[in-house]
């Protein structure tokens, strides 16, 4: 059996960047990633970024081939290693052009061999075809971490020893903050989930700094919101929710020492046709 020593933790970070980029995660902060994963100053023995690569689209289209070989220089010099799933072409049965570049065998097989030399991994996709991997790293004496954003697998998400929303981590995915003052600071712009609901108000819940361990409560703050301030896609009777995630300025609240929301905005899911 393991033992996680302070300070000795060895991690390694799987991420399914295709998954990631068209479920909300597009333009993700490799770095910032890197510093969350190993926020109790663990050791990241593995770095892994899987990668859809077009090498036909590159071969004709200069643009493409320089954003990519610019993306996987970025990815390298924050301490990922890349590796690179080509685009393979096909021909439905009605005649359309289609491609397919899925990595999750690769990052599955590696994730599993590799995991003999970890304590912790953090797998960074909302795919449900990995459950089975999530069993197997537990089973080899793995803690396993699960960070997404939209269209998180149900099973994955309840597989996992804890679950994050890629939303809610400080700096993660970067978003407009037109009024500059730093995240969680009066007038800062931060996301949260709602935690409690009574009568017509109810209180989210954000992360206000990266700790060791993320279950501690002392990591979060509280904020006020009164029911008519909530976005029109979102009801009162459907809250509190962890799988709503809100956006919102923070603002000094009526009581001393309190915080209330304004300005909120749903984030996830998206209910663009609400």
């Amino acid at each position: 059996m393991r033992t996680e020593l302070y300070n000795n933790i060895k991690i390694g970070v799987y991420v399914d960047v295709a998954n990631i980029s068209r479920n909300g995660g597009y333009g993700i902060q490799f770095d910032v990633l890197r510093n969350f994963a190993c926020r109790d100053n663990s050791i990241p023995v593995r770095l892994n970024a899987y990668v859809a690569y077009d090498r036909t689209r590159a071969d004709s289209d200069y643009a493409y081939r320089k954003s990519q070989q610019s993306f996987f220089s970025a990815l390298q010099d924050f301490g990922y290693k890349v590796i690179r799933k080509e685009v393979k072409w096909y021909i439905d049965e009605q005649g359309n052009r289609y491609g397919k570049a899925n990595a999750d065998l690769d990052l599955a097989v590696d994730a599993l061999l590799q995991s003999e030399s970890l304590d912790r991994v953090l797998l960074v996709t909302g795919d449900g075809d990995f459950v089975r991997v999530v069993k197997a790293l537990q089973n080899n004496g793995c803690r396993v971490e699960v960070l997404a954003f939209d269209n998180i697998s149900t099973e994955l998400r309840n597989e996992a020893d804890i679950y994050f929303s890629g939303f809610l981590i400080p700096g993660l995915l970067p978003f407009d903050d037109s009024g500059g003052a730093r995240w969680g600071e009066l007038g800062s712009r931060v996301r949260g989930a709602c935690y409690s609901v009574k009568e017509n108000y109810g209180w989210f819940r954000f992360v206000k700094d990266i700790r060791p361990d993320m279950n501690q409560k002392e990591g979060y703050t509280t904020v006020f919101f009164h029911e008519s301030k909530l976005p029109h896609e979102v009801s009162l009777t459907e809250l509190p929710s962890r799988n709503f995630i809100f956006e919102f300025t923070i603002e000094t609240g009526n009581k001393e020492g309190s915080y209330q929301a304004s300005d909120i905005r749903l984030i996830s899911p998206s209910r663009s046709n609400a």
